[in-house]
């Protein structure tokens, strides 16, 4: 009694369950239920069941909300006989495909992204009304720079748009969108500045080289993306590797060789070189790298292409196709061996002998392949003793080289069990089923007539079809038996309506014999991946000249509305993406097909034979045998295993598994682990700017052309079409001004479902036009080479007059000795220069015109022609100029929170006395969390590098204040959790890489020589609050205890160990006071007994304190410690003390001339604290602490973050208390901003976009910005004024030089950049000194000279464009020298000088850089003496 239903089904979707009863012998009922934990459903109830029965029923999977595992209960019952048998399906939770696609891979900053949203109900694969959540656009900084909240979509898409800042961070950026069920996805795009390429590079080069080839060729070509060849030169270079095995090195010295060559491409814009293979020394194994360099001619503009091959000693490679894994004895055994050469070509008459390996014998047949490399073999099974059998290919004649020639070559079968040797055969399609058509399904069958009943006449055949993992089709059929003979025959039946299948259909096939016996087969029908609904989309004509009308045909099923683009070819060279199509839309289904059960429901039986470690050579007899579990398919030759291939659950009392036999089971499993690569083989059968209204192309007829005002080509988006089409709308649309092929595409939506365009392009091309060079931006005052190229595709030769238009945003020189009337001939270019200065900032336009012109002059001996029409073509691009000198920003911040009536107040942004001109722009953001910039900015709170044991600390210790206060707040999301988690992690791993072996840390680790207690105390305290989110060594945080322990003295203070790098901290304090009031508080936020002494010491101490940073960190310290009337006392004090900055309240250091931000903001963070970390005292509620958390965000930098390690980690602990205190989601408030000229920003924080990074540009860059909010709740508003400022190394309290040498053009360009700081200031010594050095474009440090690095610098941290090097500290007048060799990686022309940059970590401040901070600028000189270029 069968019943068979899928074993993965999705919750809420209708499936279907087939159930067989087989020549009942008295009356009997069936009963099927599905149980889940809650739900009880019966699926078929039927009695009186007398003669053959079989049905199919559907039934509703219960909804489930995750993975849930479903038992189904088969219970038949009579008087005599009784069935009850269980097996487990899984139930999946429905998923909806979501996807995204926006325009463009790559933006440039201020260009407008758009992105489409669809969602596809899994069942169906249409688009009808749905609702996105949440959408959200993030920075690479994790900033929310947009959001669109409850978004309905039309006919199941939404489109959404959003403009970038022209000073939009460069990187990747994510837009995250979230369903009505929460289901999430994400498409990330990134924001460069790039010069899109005009051409792209092909190499032509074989995949895979033998010993055989002793030469190969190589073929480098390149085309222009409007389908013409490049005319330039080509520099390849080849590298061959060998693997060099340990055990056969024949070349030990040529392990890896490189060539270099050289060649120019030809008129079909390629270049081919024949490259001798055994120059390379490669006699095994290895591999090729081809790397090549392309220079179109004129403009020097370089594009690369690489490519790469094997290298191997195996000539033919073999493979079985269409060979079944098992065999049916007494079935003839058919299937093909396929040849290939190294190239994977075909072979064509490649003489091959196939030889089956049974017992200890043997047979073959000789084949000779056709001319697809292929040759069909057939063996008769009926000798093969139902062993198993291996299949071996070979060549005709057997020599030592043949062996190697033929590989894999292997192919090992089992026979198919069945008791009374009856077998069905499904056969295999030769290729995908269509989609368009109905598919002919047949199977082949033998049927003993000893298995047959007596008299029998027919027997009934069985069939089910899944698709995408749920019962699709079922049926039955009969055929006519014999019980006095072998029946042997085909049976067919058809699949209707293929469509609805794809992209498989799984086929099982399957009758029961009177005995009980099933036999069966199954097999996997792919099917043509095709979507519901046919969309086509197609230009009018394939080519068109820029600014002609050309119309879009959209075609697909009505009612349709269709998201259609078009972008530049250029776009896709530069960042190529997936392509969408009906197949990758098939990929995103969660099950295509189903292959085995889910590891959940696997069923698992101990196996009988003992496993083969517990196999000795000589077995001792009192050895017992152990149940080991495996799964049932090890054997995958029997009638459960057709079923489980197709991830079918069966329930059933007949006879389906093959007996194990234990003989066997050892030399199987050793032949699997043997044969794992004969398995393998085996199994693997718009921008912004406006359309512009021309009236038609600018080509006229005769001499009427010159008559009309030329068009100047000027319109050059990226993206040419971005649009929601319906279906029957005729586009119609300009053709842009570029010169390139227009990629297009569409996707549909309709009640019918969805379709894929396929791809489509456009050529736009005339046969005579000026193309400009130009870099994406530069500096003012900065010189570039401008070169305009002209091309003609005419037939005959024309005389060009090249113009460039005069401007005064720029001033321009005619390059030496040339001249702007040239030849230019078929299918030929000529490129004109000019030596170019932009006068002006921002975007500068170049204008070129070329003219066709009458000449007398022969073009070599040709004679020069005018054409009637295109003779003047006239181009104008832009170029970004920027603002020399160094970028500065002040920030300007305001806390506001509102209960009842409107607040105004005024933001001043003045410049200071020395800028560079035209270089300011103002930006205003608001933010309605105190907490948020930090929280999305944890990886960049400070701008520095994160380089040694106390800064890395500021990656860690934020996360744990930050994830308890939005923990406290409820607004902790997964996504900021693991966010912050990630942080934590390898903060916590790369922490661990500075401690020493006593357990206490220090900035550099073991380089140091002593931990350090106050970074000792930092590390142990902030482990401790991270141990609820993180997994953290309690034996690291005992250890530093420990450590800590061992440093406390008699008094009960702790004694100063190791370098305390703030040396600010040091002045006029007792350093022992100071640290143990640090040290006691760590301890108290780890509530540990050890306190007590250091209390005591601390109380002391106490009495005869003056010091304001130690009277703040001590009223923190006694807060936590609980004694409130010392608490009291010093606030007390700390109150008389306090600084006033208009309703701001903060503290500094005594006597201190020179204000010190970074303690400032730390002290009164403590203070902060202390109020918070207790009982409200009288006078100091929460309106005190809100002086000083408005006083606290003024100091905040953009990131978040403040100037240093500790007051931003102390500051950002003390932030999210307050903010945890006074957190409240109700409310919303508006801010208003007005400018200087009266211009008005509006800006609205509510508790649905709290964390919302809104940002605008302010029109007017400094001045007095009125600010007014109204309503209720908390806002925290930033204005930043960016600027640049000229160098002035003189003034600066450190002073450096950089002296880079000369640079010989050597093979390898190189050259020595050596640094000399100096330290002039007014303190006897620095804190930590960090000298970050940029590199120059195409270079990249010296290994060796890294090595052997200055002794005296603690660290050196690479990134990718800089080297930054950490000194202790400098004395005042000390000198000292860095060497750093530099090598060139990459040639890059047009070199701009590199900066080199000094600081104090400590010392550093965003409005305080004058002062505390040096840079200067370096250059290289590259001598070449061929063409004395300098760059």
């Amino acid at each position: 009694a069968p019943a068979s239903v899928t074993s993965q089904a999705v919750g809420g979707s209708t499936e279907t369950l087939c159930a067989q009863i087989h020549e009942p012998k008295e009356t009997l009922s069936i009963v099927v239920t599905l149980r889940t934990d809650n739900h009880n459903l019966t699926i078929l109830q039927q009695g009186f069941i007398t003669k053959d029965f079989y049905k199919c029923v559907p039934f509703k999977v219960p909804v489930v909300t995750e993975e849930s595992v479903a038992s189904v209960s088969v219970v038949v019952q009579g008087g005599k006989t009784s069935l009850n048998k269980t097996v487990q399906i899984l139930i999946i939770h429905p998923q909806n495909l979501l996807f995204i696609q926006s325009d463009k891979p790559i933006y440039k900053p201020g260009q407008t992204s758009n992105t489409s949203l669809c969602k596809l109900f899994q069942s169906s694969l249409s688009c009808q009304y749905s609702f996105f959540r949440t959408v959200e656009l993030q920075d690479p900084y994790s900033n929310r720079i947009g959001q669109w909240l409850n978004q309905t979509t039309r006919i199941g898409i939404l489109d959404l748009s959003h403009s970038m800042s022209p000073e939009a961070a460069q990187g990747f950026y994510t837009i995250t969108a979230w369903d009505e069920k929460n289901q999430q996805i994400s498409h990330s795009f990134e924001i460069k500045e790039y010069v899109l390429p005009k051409y792209e590079v092909n190499i032509d080069f074989p995949s895979i080289l033998t010993v055989q080839d002793k030469e190969v060729t190589l073929k480098v070509c390149a085309k222009y993306t409007y389908g013409k060849p490049v005319l330039g030169s080509v520099n390849a270079e080849v590298c061959g590797q060998s693997y060099g095995y340990y055990w056969m090195k024949p070349f030990p010295d040529m392990v890896n060789v490189c060539k270099e060559y050289s060649m120019m491409t030809d008129k079909t814009g390629c270049g081919s070189q024949v490259i001798n293979v055994t120059e390379f020394g490669l006699s095994s194994g290895g591999s090729f790298q081809v790397n090549c360099n392309v220079e179109e001619s004129g403009t020097g503009i370089t594009m690369e292409g690489s490519t790469s091959a094997v290298f191997t000693m195996d000539y033919v490679n073999v493979n079985f196709e269409d060979t079944p894994e098992t065999y049916r004895p007494g079935v003839i055994l058919k299937g093909k061996v396929v040849a290939t050469n190294s190239q994977s070509r075909p072979m064509k008459n490649e003489p091959v002998i196939v030889y089956a390996h049974y017992g200890h014998k043997s047979v073959n047949v000789t084949l000779t392949t056709d001319i697809n490399g292929t040759a069909r073999f057939s063996f008769n099974t009926s000798h093969w003793s139902e062993e198993p059998v291996q299949l071996q290919v070979r060549g005709k004649e057997l020599t030592d080289f043949e062996a190697f020639r033929y590989y894999p070559g292997y192919l090992y079968i089992r026979p198919f069990h069945s008791k009374s040797k009856s077998f069905l055969m499904l056969t295999k399609a030769p290729e995908k089923l269509s989609c368009k058509s109905d598919a002919t399904v047949t199977a082949s069958y033998i049927i003993q007539g000893s298995a047959l009943k007596t008299g029998q006449k027919t027997l009934d055949f069985f069939y089910i079809v899944l698709s995408r993992g749920s019962m699709a089709r079922n049926g039955h059929l009969s055929v006519n038996v014999n019980t006095g003979r072998e029946n042997k025959g085909e049976l067919t039946f058809t699949l209707k309506k293929t469509a609805a299948l794809t992209p498989y259909a799984q086929v099982v096939v399957y009758t029961v014999l009177p005995n009980g016996e099933t036999v069966a087969d199954s097999m996997d029908f792919a099917i043509e991946e095709c979507l519901p609904n046919k969309v086509s989309l197609k230009f009018s004509s394939p080519t068109a000249l820029p600014g002609e009308k050309t119309s879009l045909t959209l075609k697909a099923s009505p009612g349709s509305l269709c998201s259609v683009r078009a972008i530049d070819q250029s776009v896709l060279l530069l960042r190529p993406e997936a392509e969408f199509s009906a197949a990758s839309v098939l990929g995103m289904l969660p099950v295509q097909s189903l292959s085995g059960y889910p590891y959940n429901v696997e069923e698992w039986e101990p196996n009988p034979c003992r496993p083969l470690w517990e196999i000795p050579f000589a077995e001792p007899a009192r050895r017992k045998r152990s149940p080991f579990y495996y799964p049932y398919y090890v054997n995958r030759n029997d009638v459960y295993n057709i079923f489980r291939a197709v991830g079918i659950k069966i329930v059933t009392n007949s006879d389906v598994k093959a007996p194990v036999d234990c003989r066997y089971y050892s030399t199987v499993v050793m032949e699997e682990s043997k044969s794992l690569d004969f398995l393998r083989i085996w199994k693997s059968t718009v921008d912004d700017g406006g359309r512009l209204g021309f009236v038609g192309p600018e080509m006229g007829f005769g001499s009427n052309v010159e008559k009309h005002t030329q068009k100047i080509r000027k319109f050059f988006p990226e993206t040419w079409i971005w649009d929601l089409i319906p279906v029957g709308y005729l586009s119609c649309t300009i053709v842009p001004d570029t010169i390139t092929k227009w990629a297009a595409g569409a996707f549909c939506t309709s009640p019918v479902g969805f379709g894929v365009a396929p791809k489509t392009d456009l050529t736009a091309f005339k046969p005579f036009f000026v193309s400009l060079a130009l870099p994406y931006s530069l500096f003012r005052e900065e010189m570039f080479t401008l070169k305009a190229t002209v091309f003609n595709y005419l037939p005959k030769c024309i005389m060009v007059k090249v113009t460039l238009a005069n401007s005064p945003q720029f001033t321009a020189q005619p390059c030496k000795g040339c001249t702007y009337t040239q030849c230019v001939c078929s299918e030929e270019s000529q490129t004109f220069q000019w030596t170019v200065t932009p006068s002006v900032l921002g975007k500068v336009n170049i204008t070129v015109r070329a003219e066709a012109v009458q000449s007398r002059e022969l073009c070599g001996n040709e004679v020069v022609t005018l054409p009637d029409k295109g003779r003047v073509d006239t181009v104008m691009q832009s170029i970004l100029v920027e603002a020399e000198g160094t970028k500065q920003s002040i920030t300007q911040n305001e806390l506001i929170c509102l209960t009842d009536r409107p607040q105004d107040t005024s933001i001043s942004l003045t410049l200071p006395k020395v800028f560079v001109k035209d270089s300011a722009k103002s930006f205003v953001t608001v933010l309605g969390d105190l907490m948020g910039r930090a929280l999305r900015n944890i990886g960049d709170l400070l701008a520095m590098p994160y380089g040694c044991g106390e800064q890395n600390m500021l990656l860690f210790a934020p996360n744990i204040y930050i994830l308890q206060y939005l923990e406290n707040s409820g607004q902790l999301t997964p996504q900021i959790k693991d966010r912050a988690i990630t942080f934590l992690e390898s903060g916590y791993q790369r922490e661990l890489t500075y401690k020493h072996d006593d357990g206490s840390y220090s900035a550099f680790g073991r380089t140091d020589p002593s931990g350090n207690t106050w970074l000792t105390a930092f590390v142990m305290k902030s482990f401790g609050g991270a141990k609820k989110y993180i997994f953290i060594d309690q034996a690291n945080i005992d250890q530093a205890k420990e450590w800590l322990g061992q440093q406390q003295q008699k008094n009960g203070c702790f004694a100063s160990v190791g370098k305390l790098f703030n040396n600010m901290l040091k002045g006029g304090v007792n350093d022992e006071v100071t640290l143990s009031a640090y040290i006691t508080t760590a301890l108290l936020e780890l509530g540990d007994p050890m306190v007590v002494k250091s209390l005591e010491c601390l109380k002391e101490a106490s009495r005869n304190i003056t010091n304001t940073y130690v009277t703040a960190l001590l009223s923190y310290t006694f807060a936590l410690a609980g004694d409130e009337q010392m608490r009291q006392n010093l606030l007390s004090n700390l109150d008389q003390q306090a600084k006033r900055q208009g309703v701001g309240r903060y503290w500094t250091l005594d006597n201190n001339a020179q204000p010190w931000v970074s303690v400032e903001v730390e002290m009164s963070a403590y203070v902060l604290l202390a109020l918070l970390s207790g009982p409200t005292l009288p006078g100091f509620g929460l309106n005190y602490s809100a002086g000083i958390v408005h006083w606290l965000s003024k100091k905040q930098n953009a990131y978040g973050g403040f100037s240093s390690t500790q007051d931003t980690v102390v500051a950002l602990q003390a932030l999210a208390k307050y903010s945890a205190a006074t957190y409240n989601p109700e409310g919303s408030i508006t801010i208003t901003v007005t400018s200087p000229s009266g211009q008005r920003n509006q800006f609205t924080v509510n508790q649905n976009n709290r964390l919302l990074y809104q940002e605008k540009q302010l029109q007017e860059a400094t001045g007095t910005y009125k600010l007014r909010a109204e309503g209720k709740g908390c806002a925290f508003v930033q204005f930043a004024l960016h600027y640049n400022i000229p160098p002035s190394p003189d003034s600066l309290a450190f002073k450096i030089s950089a002296n880079s040498g000369v640079c010989n053009n050597a093979k390898n360009p190189a050259f020595t950049l050596i640094t000399t700081v100096r330290y002039n200031g007014m303190r006897e010594e620095t804190n930590m000194v960090i000298i970050n050095v940029r590199l120059l474009s195409g270079f990249k440090p010296d290994d060796t000279s890294l090595q052997a690095v200055n002794p005296t610098i603690k660290r050196l941290d690479l990134d990718e464009d800089r080297a930054i090097f950490y000194l202790d500290s400098l004395k005042k007048n000390q000198e000292k020298s860095i060497s750093l060799k530099l090598v060139q990686e990459v040639p890059v022309q047009n070199l701009k000088p590199a900066v080199v940059t000094v600081y104090d970590y400590y010392k550093i401040s965003t409005c305080l850089f004058i002062t505390v901070h040096s840079e200067i600028q370096y250059r290289v000189f590259v001598i070449n003496t061929a063409k004395y270029n300098k760059y």
